[in-house]
């Protein structure tokens, strides 16, 4: 009776997202567990079975620092955007394209999935300028320069439409090509709020290694399991979202002023947290509206 209840509790969650899209955000240690990558994958592979259209985008940040650290480069950061030269872009590709993005699709591709590894460099999906970062200090506002660091300026969705109309599962890395061919490093959850938004995707779906966003990031319990768009934004203002959580924040409240229904950031260290956030009345991480 248990295993039915459990069941019966997705059924209504499954008819109302039967055919619409979901884009996954898929980073931090998340990516790094073999435990973790294969329950990751099955949850997409089961989303798309019962009919839901996942698209993932990847990152790759703790996999990157251990490349970079190898080859005796420090990694630098500015409020959770990584300081991009033309060597640390070379093996920012080397490890998102050429490592990452193949492994995931592998995963997919074993538990019966129909995947397909691009970058934002496919079919010119991410078209991109560099990005000057603007950060408020005592002194007033400065700009800082993060090197080979863009932005979307559009998001070209042809390729993707093909794909997802053809039951295949896009995997995406956040490699982005301005209108010069020069690539670009993206932040993974910008570029995942970026897709969301020109898809109309239902859901953005970011899976990290914390619980979601917490008013003490030491107190589990202090957990927000709902906010709205209006309030992210407060606590942001506030300085109460720190670090890698910011982009998430700022991809956040985009996706969901340009149409998306909710965006969910959830704890990939928990067994198929996938489904348990998205077909249990209770969730599991915070979730975020209008």
């Amino acid at each position: 009776m248990e295993k039915a209840k459990v069941l019966l509790e997705a059924l209504p969650y499954i008819q109302k997202f039967h055919d619409k899209i979901f884009v996954i955000k898929y980073g931090g240690h998340a990516m790094i567990d073999k435990n973790i990558k294969n329950w990751t994958a099955q949850d997409i592979v089961l989303l798309k079975y019962v009919g839901i259209k996942p698209v993932i985008v990847h990152g790759g940040g703790p996999e990157i620092n251990k490349a970079m650290e190898k080859m005796g480069k420090k990694p630098e950061f500015v409020h959770g955007l990584r300081v991009t030269d033309d060597e640390t872009l070379d093996i920012v590709e080397m490890v998102l394209t050429g490592k990452i993005n193949g492994e995931i699709v592998s995963k997919i591709t074993k538990y019966g999935g129909k995947a397909v590894g691009l970058s934002g460099k496919s079919g010119r999906i991410i078209v991109a300028k560099k990005k000057i970062k603007k950060i408020k200090t005592d002194k007033g506002e400065i700009e800082i320069d993060l090197g080979k660091v863009g932005e979307t300026v559009e998001v070209n969705t042809e390729l993707l439409e093909i794909l997802i109309n053809n039951n295949y599962i896009p995997v995406i890395s956040p490699i982005g090509l301005d209108v010069n061919g020069e690539a670009y490093n993206m932040n993974a959850d910008t570029v995942a709020g970026d897709i969301a938004s020109a898809l109309k995707a239902e859901k953005l779906i970011m899976i990290t290694d914390v619980d979601g966003i917490m008013e003490d990031v030491n107190r589990p319990e202090t957990l927000y399991k709902k906010l709205t768009v209006d309030e992210l934004k407060e606590l942001l203002d506030k300085g109460k979202i720190k670090g890698g959580m910011i982009p998430k924040a700022e991809s956040a409240i985009y996706a969901i002023e340009s149409g998306v229904k909710s965006v969910h950031i959830i704890n990939g260290k928990i067994p198929h947290a996938l489904l348990l956030e998205i077909f249990t009345e209770e969730g599991i991480g915070t979730m975020i509206t209008k």
